[in-house]
């Protein structure tokens, strides 16, 4: 473990050192840091330092200050950019992600929605009819009835989830049906008929198991 800062800029490298301890567990998840005294002596830096360095871990969400009480560690690491780390994600890992929220979305729904939640998923179903639609529009309605699915959870968090993959699932499905079309678009639509059928009869194990299978298929076509 380095114990010394020797180059510049300081209040960089001090925070670099300070975030490998917490990386590496030194001080957890909610643990109070020692003091800036203490701190400075041990990376044998100034007082002023180690605020700054501090400053910078508490930018990134990695600590937190709390006036009187000291320096806790909020993250065990720097997060990205969720927005970045979509743009690198391989279509199968985003569909992945889709299976965990969209299984238990439709569970929920099927407990939660309400006669206005149940006729929006019906409209919606309606519109994902492929013929006579360009590949775009089909996405973009077969989008927005998954979307009436996630919404009747009546979950704030599972919606913003969901809505952060639409852009790069969105892209993904084009280019893919416009090499590979739909296989059995009867087919297709009965999936996503039975889906809605199970939220309307408010069984959450046939619903989250109808969205799961649905997905699981994506996922193999991607491969």
């Amino acid at each position: 473990m380095v114990s010394e800062i020797r180059r510049h800029p300081l209040a960089e490298q001090t925070a670099a050192v300070l975030l490998d301890r917490i990386r590496h567990g030194e001080w957890p998840l909610g643990h109070r840091l020692p003091g800036e005294t203490t701190l400075a002596a041990q990376l044998g830096v100034g007082r002023s330092t180690v605020r700054e360095a501090v400053r910078e871990l508490a930018g990134k969400g990695v600590l937190s200050s709390r006036q009187g009480a000291g320096v806790f560690v909020t993250a065990v690491d720097i997060v990205e950019d969720w927005d970045i780390v979509l743009r690198r994600a391989t279509i199968v890992a985003v569909i992945e992600a889709r299976i965990a929220i969209e299984a238990e979305a439709a569970a929920l729904a099927a407990l939660r929605r309400t006669p206005a939640d149940l006729r929006t998923i019906r409209r919606t179903l309606g519109k994902r009819s492929t013929e006579g639609q360009s590949v775009a529009e089909h996405v973009d309605a077969d989008m927005a009835f998954h979307r009436a699915v996630v919404i009747a959870a009546h979950n704030d968090i599972l919606t913003q989830l969901f809505d952060s993959f639409l852009p790069r699932l969105r892209l993904a499905m084009i280019d893919m049906l416009t090499i590979r079309p739909v296989p059995a678009p009867a087919a297709d639509q009965a999936a996503h008929e039975h889906l809605a059928d199970a939220i309307a009869a408010r069984n959450p194990t046939a619903a989250a198991e109808s969205s799961r299978t649905h997905l699981q298929a994506m996922k193999e076509s991607f491969r």
